[in-house]
């Protein structure tokens, strides 16, 4: 794999190893990674060779930050209305995709990188991991799904302290808090990840899938419209004073001033 891939891959038996490859800038998903990304889940949800699927960061620093503000900053409704739709059809592959995938999360995993995390079946992470819905710093909220998921996942209450404080949550209070399933040593992160997708892998294929569809979609029939609701709310802050200030605030490295228009 050469050094400008933003995203490898390599098998290892029946699991694909797949990792974000954008380290300087904490694995920061843009289009073109977010749209390989989509393209990798898909291929391997039709190889009949690839068992279980692991996600993962390049580096140490970061599973990945999420979106790379640069390029939406200066967008409104419209942009970003194509722009969420990449995001909410990877999640929805990796959903849709009748294999194991596994978020093996090490450093920042704020924004998109919770995100991402919120749409796999397991997420293990090392005791570096820092998880947060941290939108709401830059005068916006999710907008593929992370509200829905999260509600789902930690209850009403802490979704809501989640989202509305932006705060940056530890590897272990992940797991307290439900965000990961469980929480290892730096140093064994990738040997914790691969013990887990190993037994996957032995695990019945077509049992394994249908246990998937039942839990993502079976208890809940009125997911995909909450998808659209948050998606809604999103892009009407894309056409607020507030967003552009904080995204600013952001890429310039200092606090935002919010007006509430």
């Amino acid at each position: 794999m050469s050094e400008g891939e933003i995203l490898l891959s390599e098998r290892r038996g029946a699991v694909l190893w797949l990792t974000l490859n954008r380290p300087k800038v904490h694995n920061a998903m843009n289009s073109a990674l977010v749209s390989a990304t989509h393209a990798a889940i898909r291929a391997a949800s039709d190889d009949e060779a690839v068992r279980v699927i692991v996600l993962q960061g390049a580096g140490t620093r970061a599973f990945t930050a999420g979106a790379d503000i640069g390029e939406i900053a200066a967008a409104g409704p419209a942009e970003m209305r194509a722009y969420n739709r990449r995001w909410l059809d990877l999640f929805r592959a990796i959903e849709l995709c009748p294999k194991p995938v596994i978020a093996s999360v090490r450093g920042w995993a704020t924004g998109g990188g919770t995100e991402t995390s919120l749409a796999c079946d397991f997420v293990i992470c090392a005791e570096s991991a820092r998880f947060g819905l941290a939108e709401i710093n830059i005068g916006v909220i999710p907008g593929a799904g992370a509200a829905v998921r999260l509600t789902r996942w930690v209850g009403r209450l802490k979704a809501k302290e989640i989202l509305m404080l932006g705060r940056f949550i530890p590897g272990q209070e992940a797991v307290a808090l439900h965000l990961a399933g469980s929480c290892v040593p730096d140093d064994r992160l990738e040997a914790a990840t691969a013990e887990l997708a190993d037994e996957l892998a032995g695990r019945a294929p077509l049992a394994l899938a249908a246990a998937k569809a039942c839990v993502n979609f079976g208890a809940d029939p009125g997911f995909d419209a909450g998808l659209e609701f948050e998606l809604r709310e999103f892009l009407m802050l894309f056409a607020s004073e507030d967003q552009k200030e904080g995204m600013r605030a952001f890429l310039e490295k200092r606090k935002p001033v919010f007006r509430g228009r």
